[in-house]
């Protein structure tokens, strides 16, 4: 039969011999080597993941947009963590600027809607508040960033690209950078690392190797977008100033003068170095110091202001992180300029948005 043949000729190809395996050799699983115990700073991760994970949000947002094809919801998720037990959770503010509605997922639990009770934008922070607090709620462990050391080994835990509840760790690669935010300003003192961080790790804790708050992840430095080992967090001693503040009034406060400074960009093109001002408002420190605006039409500068306390500044966002540094309520000593002539100007910081 022409079956047969076939047969055959396959036989002879491989070498004329046919061997047919009915009985394949047993095989059985490779006994499993015993690991023995964690290294000492395995073991030290693995406990500190633990305690710290429960503290930690993955926040979702809703945002209703109409199109043309009629209304869409837009999601955004980033994350977060839990300040204290009446069910305050911190996260960034650009994570919840434009929500509609805003859902809180703990560990392993249901996500719980929340509203936000405070915004920063002017430091990137932000507080919503649980409808239902889980009775269970651990608030995460307060550190501070005011002796943090380059070097020292930290812990980012959050939700990048939707990945709940991830883990990466690095050391504090630099100390005192500057993150813009809105309005000019820059949140100063800013904790640089190279653990990882990925969209979905903003408003995420950094933690040291105590399991210690010391940051807020807030952003990275990459021309792709994801990790290239350049991470940014708002420092932890500020979030504890200014947390309260969005708790119990729903703002922070912002210190000021008075003034109203020209755009930064316009300043920078003219080769000016300090604030030029564009307008002192009326019954404010700025005006009861006679501080006076410049006037473009008559080719008048007014005065400029070139340092704090005579630390020196030459922009708009120096100058506003040397009030802050100064606080509300404190007294200020401005070096101004005009006619080029330079004189010191003492006057009281103030918190704008309450004048």
């Amino acid at each position: 039969m022409a079956w047969l043949a076939l047969l055959a000729a396959g036989v002879a190809a491989v070498g004329g011999s046919l061997v047919l395996a009915q009985n394949p050799p047993k095989a059985e699983p490779r006994s499993v080597t015993a690991r023995g115990p964690l290294l000492p700073a395995e073991q030290a991760l693995v406990n500190l993941f633990g305690q710290a994970a429960p503290s930690v949000a993955y926040i979702t947002t809703e945002q209703v947009q109409q199109s043309f094809f009629g209304a869409q919801v837009a999601q955004g998720a980033g994350s977060g963590f839990v300040w204290d037990a009446q069910g305050h959770v911190v996260t960034n503010n650009h994570v919840i600027a434009a929500a509609q509605r805003v859902y809180v997922q703990l560990d392993a639990g249901e996500p719980i809607e929340a509203r936000v009770v405070g915004r920063a934008p002017e430091y990137d922070l932000a507080v919503v508040r649980l409808s239902r607090p889980p009775k269970t709620l651990k608030p995460i462990p307060l550190g501070t960033s005011r002796d943090l050391k380059i070097g020292q080994h930290v812990i980012a835990i959050g939700n990048p690209f939707g990945l709940q509840r991830t883990l990466t760790q690095g050391i504090v690669s630099a100390l005192d950078r500057e993150l813009p935010t809105e309005g000019f300003r820059e949140v100063a003192g800013v904790i640089q690392t190279d653990a990882a961080i990925n969209p979905g790790n903003s408003g995420g804790p950094l933690l040291d190797s105590a399991g210690r708050l010391i940051g807020v992840n807030t952003a990275i430095r990459s021309a792709s977008g994801s990790s290239a080992g350049v991470g940014f967090a708002i420092p932890v001693d500020l979030v504890n100033r200014i947390v309260p503040s969005l708790i119990a009034r729903g703002r922070a406060p912002l210190p000021g003068i008075g003034i109203v400074p020209f755009p930064p960009d316009v300043v920078a093109r003219a080769g000016i170095n300090g604030v030029v001002i564009e307008r002192v408002r009326p019954n404010t420190p700025a005006a009861g110091a006679g501080l006076r605006a410049a006037a473009p039409q008559q080719r008048d500068l007014g005065d400029i202001i070139v340092a704090v306390n005579g630390r020196r500044i030459e922009s708009v966002s120096q100058f506003s992180n040397e009030l802050d540094r100064v606080g509300i309520d404190n007294t200020a000593e401005l070096t101004v300029v005009r006619d080029l002539q330079e004189r010191k100007v003492r006057l009281r910081v103030i918190d704008v948005l309450s004048n």
